[in-house]
């Protein structure tokens, strides 16, 4: 990872896929084990099957939380997500994408936040290429987030 992206923007929004158990209430307990630690989920992304769920989750506190899946047993993976704030949620998502397509780029996945503290509406992308799709967002006036923009 270039180190220059990360001082000259700030560390990349982390985003945790944690699978559960199919069952009822399962998804309450982990957002109640977080906050006994003060951590606060201000994303989900929820995808569910017969035998097990897979909660996309984007957290205040990535480190404290990985260390409570790690003590817990929660089995977990993390990526880096792009996550943009746009003032206009409905043309500020057309424009988003047709920045991306214009700069070929590829999104995998992509999900709305709870909105930022400010009011504006939040949108986590998980891209083919974090770094070139920072760049293009930012170089196009995108008003990206950072995990220290998100951990209230």
């Amino acid at each position: 990872m270039d180190t220059n992206l990360v001082i000259d923007h700030g560390a990349p929004v982390r985003q945790f896929s944690v699978m559960l158990p199919n069952r009822a209430g399962a998804f309450a307990a982990l957002v109640k084990l977080l906050r006994t630690s003060a951590i606060e989920v201000i994303g989900v992304s929820v995808q569910d099957s017969r035998d097990a769920t897979i909660a996309r989750i984007v957290v205040s506190d990535p480190e404290s939380s990985e260390h409570i899946f790690m003590e817990k047993g929660i089995p977990y993976t993390m990526c880096e997500v792009v996550v943009i704030a746009m003032r206009e949620s409905g043309p500020g998502l057309l424009q988003c994408l047709d920045t991306l397509m214009v700069a070929e780029t590829n999104i995998d996945f992509a999900y709305s936040l709870m909105p930022s503290q400010d009011g504006q509406a939040l949108l986590a992308m998980h891209v083919e290429d974090y770094e070139f799709a920072i760049s293009v967002l930012h170089q196009s006036g995108f008003k990206l987030m950072y995990q220290e923009d998100l951990s209230r």
